[in-house]
């Protein structure tokens, strides 16, 4: 069934704009109340953590409100990253967790993304039906049936103490000196926290968050001030996070940056290296070639996923496997976490650093990357790739030309109207010209 209100990763858009309205959210709480009601006549109870966007104060009010509505207890957690919400609606035993953030968007926008009691993102199945339950008209149940809602104070604390515990206990971060980015999000009052605990000297910076300054010019997507402050500082490594904590880039003590594909990497040989390590790992159709080849060397696989962390996750439990991530930075690390936290996977590369004694930079220079050139495409809604014959013969020319040395990949975006173009080859050919083809052709169609 194709889905009206869900994207890929929830449901996103610009505050005031459908679905991002109170009423829309009034709505969208009851039915998820209503989804998660027990058989048996039991109270769910659902907790809502959020980023530090302004318009989180209104639809998380707007959701509880729908949720009590359906007999819903409640539990608010406040500004906390994504992977956060996700570990206490497993150690609440909570039915469901809701996370009211837009990621690595600016702050007009905003979006609501759901976990199970497991911490995990919501299956198709349970989608489907929330959003069936939307369309039905709203009855609030009987005074006597309404759910309550509490606050957790203490939810950073809990969560920030649960990622110092997944740091090797023989290992320190005593003598290092590090760059945090906290993007004005989400991790504003928890990274700090957890690398400081953890013995590291930090400078940290985008951690002032007013409501309005999310992502911007800060953050996993703007790396630039983190490369500069690195090297400002005389720094050994950065981090930057994105709004709401669940990806991450990483900056080595030359400022340059790493990507998801590095950290993956870095993390997959230290396992291997400790006698700790799958057959392999997940990645994404997005994942660098140049990963693959690597890993292959070392004796591991790359299976591709389905761009998405959900769709990561869902193939590293049907190979068995404890990491996976994406190039953007959300990384995935089973054994300790069931979504991308970028807190967790920093402090896993630090213990990579700290175990083998060698730099950042010497870690990752095994994987030498393709080049990859990623073109984005803005088309109308509804826009058919596949009712465009000229520009599948624009993807057979450039495949062709590619000649079994590069990829390419055409992707339609789940959190904005684009088309993505990647075209990835060696160094002989023209990615740039060949992603241009395919990038006009659609424009043409569009």
């Amino acid at each position: 069934m194709s889905r009206k209100y869900f994207g890929t990763d929830g449901i996103r858009g610009r505050v005031g704009d459908a679905p991002v309205t109170p009423d829309f959210m009034l709505k969208l709480g009851w039915a998820t109340g209503k989804v998660f009601a027990s058989e048996d006549g039991s109270k769910p109870t659902v907790v809502i953590g959020k980023d530090t966007r302004v318009s989180g104060y209104m639809l998380e009010s707007a959701l509880q409100a729908g949720l009590v509505a359906a007999g819903a207890n409640v539990k608010l957690l406040g500004p906390l990253p994504t992977p956060g919400i996700a570990l206490l609606t497993r150690t609440q035993n909570a039915d469901a967790g809701i996370v009211i953030s837009a990621s690595h968007n600016p702050y007009f926008d905003n979006g609501i993304k759901f976990f199970n009691g497991q911490g995990s993102k919501l299956s198709d199945e349970l989608e489907l039906q929330i959003e069936a339950m939307i369309d039905s008209p709203m009855e609030t149940v009987d005074s006597e049936q309404l759910g309550k809602a509490s606050r957790i104070v203490d939810a950073a604390g809990r969560y920030v103490e649960y990622c110092k515990s997944t740091f090797p206990d023989d290992l320190s971060l005593k003598g290092m000196k590090l760059v945090i980015d906290c993007a004005h999000g989400a991790t504003y009052h928890i990274a700090p926290a957890v690398f400081e605990e953890l013995g590291a000297t930090t400078v940290v910076i985008g951690a002032t968050p007013d409501g309005y300054n999310i992502n911007d010019g800060v953050g996993s997507t703007e790396p630039a001030a983190l490369q500069a402050k690195v090297l400002e500082e005389g720094a050994d490594i950065g981090i930057a996070f994105d709004g709401d904590g669940d990806r991450l880039q990483m900056v080595n003590a030359k400022g340059e940056l790493l990507t998801g594909d590095d950290v993956l990497y870095v993390l997959a040989m230290h396992r291997l290296a400790s006698g700790d390590s799958d057959a392999g790992i997940v990645g994404t159709l997005m994942t660098n070639m140049g990963l693959e080849l690597a890993l292959e060397a070392g004796g591991l696989r790359l299976a591709r996923a389905k761009v998405g962390d959900r769709y990561v996750k869902e193939l590293m439990v049907a190979e068995g496997w404890s990491l996976g991530g994406e190039s953007s930075g959300h990384i995935i690390c089973g054994d300790l976490s069931t979504t991308g936290d970028g807190v967790i996977a920093a402090l896993q590369v630090l213990a990579a650093v700290r175990a083998s004694g060698k730099t950042l930079d010497a870690l990752a220079s095994g994987f030498n990357p393709l080049p990859q050139v990623l073109v984005n495409v803005r088309i109308s809604k509804g826009f058919d790739l596949t009712a465009h014959p000229t520009i599948g013969e624009a993807c057979r020319r450039v495949e062709s030309e590619l000649e079994g040395r590069g990829r390419l990949l055409l992707r339609p975006s789940g959190t904005e109207p684009v088309i993505r173009v990647m075209v990835e080859g060696d160094n002989s050919v023209a990615i740039d010209a060949l992603a241009g083809q395919v990038a006009e052709a659609i424009r043409q169609a569009a």
